[in-house]
């Protein structure tokens, strides 16, 4: 990162992420006064990995995330509710399509959100189950193997007095909601019929019961599926289950399956990547696979911003 002004891109020499003439483009933000910041100016490189580091009220997020990531997201994703901080301009926004930024925020908000259907290998897996023998002579697509797709009409072959959720939120009126097992299917979402389809003597709510090691194994006849379950692995969440309902996830389990779900993406090699403190609370084992994942999207051409207090 620099601090001066730059209009053109600056030559990095012997780097394999490079142009052919050895120059990568530059984003630069100019007049940069929310805040703490004081009408500065700053530059970053694209397609690298850049961490922005500094005492607490440096204005490190006020720059990232109150700034360029609002201000990219209005002009780049069409946010209408971005509220970019106080600044003049920001160049070199040409270089990129779009702004990603993989927070710690819940994936969803009820239990039918799950990681097997956040980075949708979910649906492939219900397609594998819909051509299943089983299936096709009853009569069965996708939806049957879906819990947000009602019976009936419909298709679906959930639950309906859990509508899918495998449980019933209760309200604690002061206290936090309460979600208990549904007692018709026994949290396993899915009614008696859908349940006899069987992939590998396992049914669908058996597969959402897997933690990603054990459905790596139970898929790894079918590529596709296999790669997409191969991103959660990489990202450090062997443990997980694909039908863990998203309350349950930490907000660094929440910020890693985000990842896998880029991962699972076609890259376009334009995209920059906005990451706050990814490491906080992880083991130097889950660090170093994070990195790992990051320097990935780098390869891949994307440009990948962190902020960070942590300087090891």
């Amino acid at each position: 990162m620099a601090s001066k002004r730059r209009h053109r891109s600056e030559p990095i020499l012997n780097h394999p992420a490079a142009g052919g003439d050895g120059c990568v483009p530059w984003l630069t933000i100019v007049g940069a006064r929310h805040n703490n910041l004081r009408d500065i100016d700053v530059s970053i490189p694209l397609q690298r990995f850049v961490c922005i580091t500094g005492v607490s009220g440096s204005g490190k997020s006020s720059l990232v995330n109150d700034i360029l990531r609002e201000a990219l997201a209005r002009e780049l994703n069409g946010s209408t509710k971005a509220d970019p901080g106080e600044h003049d301009r920001i160049e070199g926004v040409e270089h990129l399509d779009k702004v990603i930024d993989i927070d710690q925020s819940p994936i969803g908000r009820t239990p039918r959100s799950n990681p097997a259907t956040y980075i949708k290998v979910f649906d492939e897996i219900r397609a594998l189950y819909a051509k299943l023998p089983e299936s096709r002579v009853r009569g069965y697509k996708p939806g049957r193997f879906s819990f947000n797709v009602p019976t009936g009409r419909a298709g679906g072959g959930r639950c309906e007095a859990c509508e899918g959720n495998g449980s019933h939120r209760m309200d604690m009126d002061f206290l936090a909601d309460v979600w208990v097992p549904c007692p018709v299917c026994e949290g396993r979402r899915f009614n008696r019929e859908t349940l006899h389809v069987l992939y590998r003597g396992k049914n669908i709510a058996d597969v959402l019961d897997m933690d990603v090691q054990e459905a790596r194994k139970h898929f790894e006849a079918v590529p596709k599926i296999a790669r997409m379950l191969g991103t959660l692995h990489d990202v450090g969440l062997d443990y997980i289950k694909l039908g863990q309902p998203s309350p349950t996830l930490s907000g660094g389990e929440a910020q890693r399956i985000k990842l896998a779900r880029e991962l699972v993406k076609q890259a376009t090699g334009r995209t920059l990547y906005i990451l706050d403190e990814p490491t906080t609370g992880l083991h130097f084992d889950d660090i170093r696979k994070l990195l790992a994942v990051l320097h990935r999207l780098v390869d891949a051409g994307n440009s990948v911003v962190v902020i960070e207090h942590n300087l090891d």
